[in-house]
């Protein structure tokens, strides 16, 4: 397997991970989702139709797989809360004679 992330190679994404992730409707929704504007979890789940347990498991899943990145602050209650932005913009798969090639096009919105 090979992954490409701006014509390098990179180590740290895993060919069954990348997959999984992408085989998922609700990874694929929070990274469409995310792509022009943070939002947060519970954003997330009532645009995307995703139960919030759910949500929150899958932007985890994401950010710990560095699809995600994570911005925070504390509104006016003093309570934090946290945005969530795709730092992918699109990933291109292509198995062949028995070689699979991951191509991972970066977000550069915003």
């Amino acid at each position: 397997m090979q992954v490409i992330q701006q014509g390098k190679q990179v180590q740290e994404v895993t060919k069954d991970v990348m997959l999984r992730i992408l085989a998922d409707k609700y990874s694929r929704a929070i990274l469409d989702a995310t792509m022009d504007s943070p939002k947060s979890a519970i954003e997330l789940s009532a645009e995307c139709k995703i139960p919030i347990s759910t949500a929150y498991r899958r932007v985890q899943e994401l950010h710990d797989n560095k699809m995600l990145g994570i911005s925070g602050s504390i509104n006016d209650d003093g309570k934090k809360y946290f945005l969530y932005k795709s730092k992918i913009k699109s990933i291109v798969a292509c198995f062949n004679g028995g070689s699979l090639e991951i191509e991972i096009i970066p977000n550069t919105v915003g």
